[in-house]
């Protein structure tokens, strides 16, 4: 049999007895920037020179380089499936890494039968990778135990690794802001060391310049424990929580600052303080947006409101989806696409979240809602599936290209939210829309990732209104009040 003409669903070997001296095989591979990603992930093995494009450019190779073990394995996977193939044994490599392999090179993996041990069964092949160019790149001696009985296996496909690098698009969504000025931050009652260091993060990267509202005693504590500085950071005490949501709401009426950031107090005080500053609210219901990067989905995917209404009507279903639609297109995306999601993608009678998903879908035809396209009802798979919406007959523009997914009520959305984080491995962040300053939103259980994602969020909706505020000719630079 010829180990070059494999059948594709078949793995058959060439046993020791059809072995000849001389005899050669080989497979072909290029090599792509998922294949150095995927290794690094397996192995371990994340040296800078295959990770860090702007480190390997100091190295003597001035470009990313693959593992070398990488083309090792090409060699391994050779022996295994072709030649001799299944029931092969691997006994020991001599290894030779004569030129670097990069990306988008094409190797060309060969072994050659050196010589046959009759008495054991064991087989030296000289082992050879080259490269498009005709260039060495890897060269060595392999010792096998060759099968002597021959074998017909089916194929089996490798598993598909998802790649997610979380660091990495961390750094993307950050980079949305590395042209925007910081915004001043009330960060109220931030007295826990993860609220306290997660504005003290978000300052360092320059997204905000924190003003810190509560016991100043309580947050000087909490900064020593914590072991981070609080030199030069404005802090204006309160007696308790409630004291420092109405001080933070005072200084978003009166522009001293421009973003609110939830420390350590309930959500419902913060908002509360905010609902009774008139000078805040903009005629719109508050609601929240999640924002997050799912590994198994292409682009960011924005969901609403699973923080603050729990049962919204239809009415406010539209200042839901309006505050996301707005939103999501300072986030960049220019025509939003919401999936309006229920349990079923049909009109039932019987589910009111289906029809509020038509009367909202017909209200964007009128013209009632504006700046995205939307559908719905869709069940959530048609919503982020082409193909299940396909296999159902839904001719829809939005299946499987969701921007936003508009949830029926909080507790469908905050436990999609959560299935994402702690089962999909999301990385999410929030914010809070619909008043004159945006609310960076976070939970207790957040890391530092996601109090920084929510401070950019904040950021970006921070100057979004510096340029209402200066096209109706209104001054737009936040006023300043002495410490208090």
């Amino acid at each position: 049999m010829n180990p070059e003409t494999q059948n594709e669903e078949w793995l058959e070997n060439v046993t020791f007895d059809e072995l000849k001296v001389g005899q050669k095989a080989s497979l072909v591979r290029t090599l792509s920037q998922r294949d150095i990603e995927a290794f690094a992930a397996v192995s371990g093995d994340i040296n800078p020179a295959h990770m860090n494009p702007s480190f390997a450019q100091g190295t003597a190779f001035h470009q990313v380089v693959a593992h070398g073990m990488w083309s090792g394995a090409l060699i391994s996977a050779l022996f295994g499936t072709r030649f001799p193939g299944p029931g092969t044994i691997y006994l020991s490599q001599e290894l030779q890494f004569t030129h670097p392999v990069h990306v988008g090179d094409t190797l060309t993996v060969s072994a050659t039968v050196a010589e046959k041990d009759e008495a054991r069964h064991r087989v030296i092949m000289d082992c050879e990778v080259s490269n498009q160019s005709g260039e060495i790149v890897l060269k060595g001696r392999a010792k096998l135990l060759a099968p002597t009985e021959k074998l017909r296996v089916q194929r089996i496909n490798a598993p598909l690794i998802a790649l997610y690098d979380p660091e990495a698009r961390h750094h993307q969504l950050l980079a949305l802001g590395k042209d925007l000025a910081a915004v001043r931050c009330a960060v109220v009652h931030p007295c826990d060391a993860g609220s306290l260091r997660g504005a003290l993060d978000a300052a360092r990267l320059g997204l905000i310049v924190p003003v810190l509202i509560g016991p100043e005693a309580r947050i000087r504590q909490v900064a020593a424990e914590a072991g981070v500085a609080l030199d030069g950071v404005e802090i204006h005490g309160t007696e308790h929580s409630h004291a420092a949501a109405a001080l933070a709401a005072d200084m978003a009426a009166r522009r001293e600052v421009e973003m609110l950031m939830k420390g350590s107090l309930h959500t419902d005080e913060l908002l509360k303080a905010v609902l009774a500053k008139p000078e805040l609210r903009t005629g719109r219901r508050l609601s929240h947006v999640f924002r997050f990067d799912v590994p198994a989905y292409s682009k960011p995917l924005f969901i609403t409101d699973a923080a603050i209404n729990i049962q919204p009507t239809l009415a406010e279903k539209v200042d839901i989806v309006q505050n996301a639609i707005r939103f999501v297109q300072v986030m960049g995306v220019a025509t939003p696409k919401v999936a309006i999601v229920a349990a079923v993608e049909t009109v039932a009678e019987n589910m009111p979240a289906t029809l509020d998903a038509a009367a909202l879908c017909k209200m964007a035809e009128r013209g009632q809602i504006q700046g995205g396209e939307l559908d719905g009802p869709l069940a959530f798979d048609n919503a982020i599936s082409a193909e299940a919406a396909r296999i159902k007959g839904i001719q829809s523009k939005i299946a499987g290209q969701a921007d936003i997914l508009l949830v029926p009520d909080l507790e469908s959305g905050n436990m999609l939210a959560k299935q994402l984080e702690y089962l999909a491995g999301a990385s999410g962040s929030g914010i809070v829309l619909g008043a004159r300053v945006p609310i960076a939103l976070t939970s207790r259980a957040d890391g530092p990732r996601a109090r920084a994602a929510s401070a950019l969020l904040g950021l970006m909706m921070a100057h979004d209104a510096r340029s209402k505020l200066a096209s109706s000719n209104m001054p737009n630079t936040p006023t300043q009040t002495p410490k208090g």
